[in-house]
């Protein structure tokens, strides 16, 4: 498995401060004149870190289905892309084990600070955290197995330059981007699924599968990147509620 070297770099500082990496580099304003189409429907507005208890989520065995049908293995590199107060980030950790990495991400300093006091707590060598900006995940190129995104791609303001700016993260082939998200308008912190295979597919990504999980309140959608990533003056905005390009939907996918 290929690592980047700015990922080797965020591990080896961790590991010699007895600490996780807090990437704290000063955050410039995402560009108003960049090329990227906006997005074409509502944004909901971040909510508490907390989705549910996480006792709670457990009893539903949520993390692991989630795992298990993303294939997250042990010794694989994943990040958790807004990770919050760090549900999924401790269980990918353990997850993939002492060979594997975690880098857990998300753009609330105050939320970094506190997920990277848990991981220190609960002694996960394996894992570290990284300050990312609203447009842009800021993770090292040619690292990743998989990219988890669970109940927050709704939250991301500008989708197209997010997921055009993720797409050097993930290793080639094999590397996956995971949704995970309710059935429903974004306004009301979802992503209709039609909707997301549409944004997805604008920037390059094919979809592999996608199945209904009750279990996390909603669907789980796996894409991977497929061919040249494309200039950002050659991204259309989807219509809210617009199809996915047929090519981009595989017969045997399956609707939440």
């Amino acid at each position: 498995m290929r690592t980047g070297p700015a990922l080797l770099l965020t591990i080896a500082l961790a590991a010699c401060n007895g600490a996780p990496v807090i990437d704290n580099k000063q955050q410039s304003a995402p560009s108003t004149n960049n090329g990227f189409p906006a997005a074409d429907r509502p944004v909901a507005s971040i909510l508490s870190p907390r989705w549910s208890t996480e006792e709670a989520r457990d009893r539903l065995n949520e993390a692991a289905q989630v795992m298990d049908l993303a294939g997250i293995k042990p010794d694989m590199t994943v990040a958790d892309i807004g990770a919050g107060e760090g549900y999924y980030t401790i269980r990918l950790g353990q997850r993939v084990g002492k060979k594997g990495r975690v880098v857990a991400e998300d753009i609330v300093p105050d939320t970094i600070q506190k997920l990277a006091g848990r991981v220190i707590r609960e002694r996960l060598d394996n894992v570290s955290v990284r300050l990312g900006l609203p447009a842009d995940p800021r993770l090292p190129e040619d690292s990743f197995d998989r990219v988890l995104m669970v109940h927050m791609y709704h939250e991301i303001e500008s989708p197209y330059e997010f997921l055009w700016r993720l797409r050097p993260a993930l290793l080639n082939p094999g590397g996956q981007v995971v949704v995970v998200d309710a059935n429903r308008p974004t306004e009301l912190h979802g992503t209709p699924p039609e909707l997301l295979k549409c944004e997805f597919a604008a920037v390059g990504y094919s979809l592999v599968s996608i199945k209904p999980m009750p279990s996390a309140g909603g669907y789980i959608a796996i894409f991977e990147a497929k061919g040249d990533r494309p200039e950002p003056s050659a991204i259309r905005a989807c219509k809210s509620g617009k199809t996915a390009t047929p090519a981009s939907v595989p017969t045997d996918s399956k609707e939440p």
